[in-house]
């Protein structure tokens, strides 16, 4: 019974890390299209968002299933919990992909300003976050975890610098300000999407510590 359930767990911990991979994969084509200004390539990311749904429900009753016959305790109770935790954080990042798709498709068939806002310092760290969020689930690293919690005060400080030159271009180009609201969206959804890579290393550091680190200031 043991050797199952302990295959069971190493399946959702699989299953997971798949799930990982294509909001990775998800996220790459977001961030990509808005430098690109590539409507295209944000339909794709916009019409896929169905698959990590599916698979966001799958490894949920997968998770519920064991806890419901094998009644774990103690660590492994932790990792289904966390799991099932981060399983949640990481399908609303692919709707966070899918929000920064659907303003890109937008601004791509507007005519544009003067001003861009220059993205790739924000879309690479969010990006590092989610990357670096994982590889701490998957090698139960403590440290990794903190880092993320860290990066998380960086995107934060360019969301507001966007927020600020996008007002001000608001007030320098009324004529676009459709245009600018939308480039203002997609410094929201980025800063979301670096908020739940942030929730995941909160739940790594609750698997390897048994501590709840959410609200607290202990990082």
């Amino acid at each position: 019974m043991a050797i199952h359930f302990q295959r069971e767990l190493a399946k959702i911990k699989k299953s997971l890390l798949t799930l990982g991979a294509l909001v990775e994969e998800r996220v790459r084509m977001a961030t990509d299209s808005i430098e690109k200004r590539d409507a295209a390539l944000a339909g794709q990311v916009i019409h896929s968002d169905h698959d990590i749904d599916e698979m966001e429900v799958e490894i949920e009753e997968e998770c519920l299933k064991v806890l419901a016959l094998h009644q774990p305790v103690a660590v492994d109770l932790r990792f289904l919990v966390a799991v099932i935790k981060i399983n949640n954080e990481l399908e609303s990042i692919g709707d966070q992909a899918v929000n920064i798709a659907e303003r890109v498709e937008i601004i791509a068939r507007r005519d544009t300003v003067d001003f861009v806002f220059d993205y790739t310092e924000m879309t690479e760290k969010s990006q590092n976050m989610l990357k670096q969020s994982l590889d701490a689930f998957v090698n139960l690293d403590l440290d990794l975890a903190f880092k993320v919690l860290l990066l998380d005060d960086e995107v934060d400080k360019i969301k507001n610098i966007a927020y600020d030159r996008i007002k001000e271009a608001m007030a320098d180009h009324p004529e676009s300000l459709g245009h600018l609201i939308n480039l203002l969206l997609v410094s929201r959804h980025l800063e979301r999407l670096a908020d739940h890579a942030t929730n995941i290393a909160e739940e790594v550091i609750y698997l390897i510590e048994g501590e709840i680190v959410r609200h607290s200031k202990m990082w």
